[in-house]
């Protein structure tokens, strides 16, 4: 009886043996205690609830009153102007009429201008063939490769009366910022290109979305030049990513006084939580952290005339469309002009259809013409796309020699701020460290209780292989393992080791670990927020945005909570666990840092003085090099905005005295 006990108890813990074998061959370097993909953005999205509950709150504290509502429209148009930075002197447009062409119940003018000097813009003005003074609106163009192609509706516009100014924005139509010699386009569209784009602006404390609006700005204050257009009957319009842009611009230009958005406007909080950030363009950063909803637009201009146009089946969402409409419905109701609010669902999909082009001439005809007679419905347009060209080449970069490329200018600012920099970085020790730390917004975590859970132990020859999790209070868990090689001495080095392939890439390659036992140095391999163990699922980062982890790294920025920023508050974190641990405490700590992890290290060893090196291999070494080389991955996985206004990477190479270099 004793025998076949025996035999009992020896297979159960064969069996478990075996089993716990087997989940270590199958996820041998897993360290946290649970597993769900989609971790970091749920985390990340917590802040974009709460951000948006404290403007709802905001919203209807406001709908109380008149005074309190008009109150709540100029409040919310200041935190806009105050996140969308800094503009430019105005210089002369040296405008341009290029040529004419006429078609049946309209003319069209090609038109070039310089919003800033070097930056051409190219537009073309339809103006109705009767009149002498017209009222307008500015169409600004969806994500088309070809901008400002002829289409039915100015065509429409204008033969009912309504002159209209279309114009192309950066990096469509005629304003390409990467050709190649042939003069062929180097991406695989608009919406990548402009993605690109709004790197290098970001890096100089601006956006993309801030350059188109101040082009279009400029193409008004082209508009109010000329004795033939009104220019107190001025309407914008847009629908996809030029809805987009009819958003921002009323948020900027008081001169609109009627607008249409189309495909565009819905629910941000739930198009962040549904779908991820889109397009470059269509971010500026901070605005969760501002409480800018994309209903608060059109109050920024209220009581204007809004007209919202959807499409039951767009990828738009028709849900958050119709919550934001019905907060505008409620707030014009509050100023007394409910009327000026109209919203039309359409059975379609994306775009501006045939059904919502005529709704949006009725719309225009009717609050900036006060005509209220039977539609013109003619749309032909007879022009060609090379017929609408206002330059010679059909790009500005190739028709004018002083033109200036998005990057070109960006660098060109970036270098004006070096005395910026200089005097950020002759301050004192503390005050730059204050600085940075303010810049990368690291939270205030450091006195929370910090609690390292065991959750596997693994012995093996030559060395214990421990796995922890590190859990702060306002950080999202951390995944470390730790090899402890046996011949370890209390002169051993802790080597911490950050691969942006993921802790389990480093940890594969037996001659990795294999150098450390040798060596008798202890080894932390850790996965930071987004690598490893919580990265996010590829599915929802699309490739067309160049960038692995463009969902999280876009929420980041709209939260106010740079990526990078809440990285150095993981190895913060960790560096407080290593100092602290029975294994490693008392030991000198080096980072190795692989790609996307250099600044990171970087910034963690000037803010911390326990790491006695860093050796970073694969990374970027300035900031610059979005601007000189901006065709390149991953750019916003380490962005700051306006970084270039403090520091580059350069900088805290130096300001590291020796402790941080490149081992390329």
């Amino acid at each position: 009886m004793n025998h076949i006990k025996k035999i009992k108890f020896f297979t159960i813990v064969t069996a478990c043996c075996l089993n716990m074998g087997f989940l270590y061959s199958q996820d041998p370097f897993r360290a946290l205690s649970w597993k769900t993909p989609t971790a970091f953005h749920s985390f990340l999205m917590r802040d974009v609830h709460q951000q948006f509950k404290n403007r709802r709150q905001e919203l209807m504290q406001a709908q109380t009153s008149l005074e309190a509502m008009i109150k709540y429209c100029k409040e919310v148009r200041d935190r806009y102007l105050n996140i969308l930075g800094d503009f430019p002197e105005k210089t002369s447009l040296n405008a341009t009429i290029t040529g004419i062409l006429y078609a049946d119940g309209f003319r069209m003018e090609k038109l070039v201008f310089q919003s800033i000097p070097g930056r051409y813009v190219t537009a073309n003005l339809y103006l109705p063939e009767k009149g002498e003074k017209f009222p307008v609106t500015v169409s600004l163009c969806g994500h088309g490769l070809y901008g400002k192609k002829p289409g039915a509706t100015p065509a429409l516009l204008a033969r009912n009366g309504i002159a209209t100014l279309v114009v192309d924005p950066i990096g469509q139509g005629e304003r390409w910022q990467f050709m190649n010699d042939k003069g062929e386009y180097l991406t695989r569209g608009a919406t990548t290109e402009h993605t690109l784009l709004n790197a290098s602006c970001n890096v100089v404390g601006t956006s993309l979305a801030a350059l188109q609006c101040w082009d279009n700005h400029r193409a008004i204050d082209y508009l109010v030049s000329r004795k033939d257009i009104d220019s107190d009957r001025i309407g914008v319009w847009g629908s996809s990513g030029g809805g987009t842009e009819t958003a921002y611009l009323i948020g900027l230009d008081s001169r609109v006084k009627v607008a249409a958005i189309c495909s565009y406007f819905s629910e941000r909080e739930r198009t962040l939580e549904l779908q991820g950030p889109s397009d470059g363009c269509q971010h500026v950063p901070h605005e969760g952290l501002a409480r800018i909803e994309l209903a608060d637009f059109p109050l920024m201009i209220a009581p204007a005339p809004i007209l919202i146009l959807s499409g039951r089946y767009d990828f738009v969402d028709l849900w958050g469309a119709m919550q934001g409409v019905e907060q505008l419905k409620e707030s014009y109701k509050i100023l007394g002009v409910p009327e000026r609010v109209k919203q039309l669902v359409v059975e379609t999909g994306h775009g501006l259809g045939k059904e919502k082009r005529n709704e949006l001439v009725t719309w225009f005809k009717h609050w900036l013409a006060q005509d209220d007679s039977p539609l013109i419905d003619k749309e032909e347009n007879p022009f060609t796309l090379e017929q609408s060209y206002c330059t010679l080449t059909g790009q500005v970069i190739t028709s004018y020699k002083d033109a200036v490329s998005i990057p070109e200018e960006n660098l060109h600012r970036a270098q004006q701020l070096s005395s910026e920099r200089g005097k950020f970085m002759a301050q004192k020790y503390e005050k730059i460290r204050e600085g940075i730390s303010s810049l990368l917004k690291l939270p205030d975590v450091g006195r929370n209780r910090l609690t390292a859970n065991l959750t596997h132990t693994y012995i093996q020859r030559g060395y214990t292989q421990y796995h922890y999790e590190l859990i702060r209070e306002g950080l999202i868990p951390i995944p470390c393992i730790l090899i402890v090689p046996d011949k370890m001495t209390v002169d051993s080095q802790v080597d911490i080791v950050l691969d942006d392939m993921g802790k389990d890439h480093f940890l594969r390659s037996q001659d990795n670990i294999q150098e450390y036992i040798n060596n008798g140095r202890i080894l932390a391999a850790v996965d930071l927020r987004g690598f490893g163990e919580t990265e996010d699922p590829e599915q929802y980062n699309d490739a067309k945005y160049w960038n692995r982890e463009y969902r999280t790294a876009m929420t980041s920025l709209h939260i106010g909570k740079p990526l990078i920023g809440q990285r150095v508050a993981d190895l913060l974190t960790l560096l407080d666990f290593v100092s602290t641990n029975e294994h490693t405490r008392e030991h000198v700590i080096s980072l190795r840092a692989a790609g996307l992890y250099g600044p990171v290290a970087m910034h963690a060893a000037v803010l911390d003085d326990r790491i006695s090196q860093v050796i970073i291999r694969r990374s970027i070494k300035s900031y610059q090099e979005f601007m000189t080389s901006p065709l390149q991955k991953d750019m916003f996985s380490n962005m700051i905005y306006g970084v270039l206004r403090y520091y580059d990477l350069p900088d805290l190479v130096a300001f590291g005295k020796g402790r941080i270099r490149y081992d390329d």
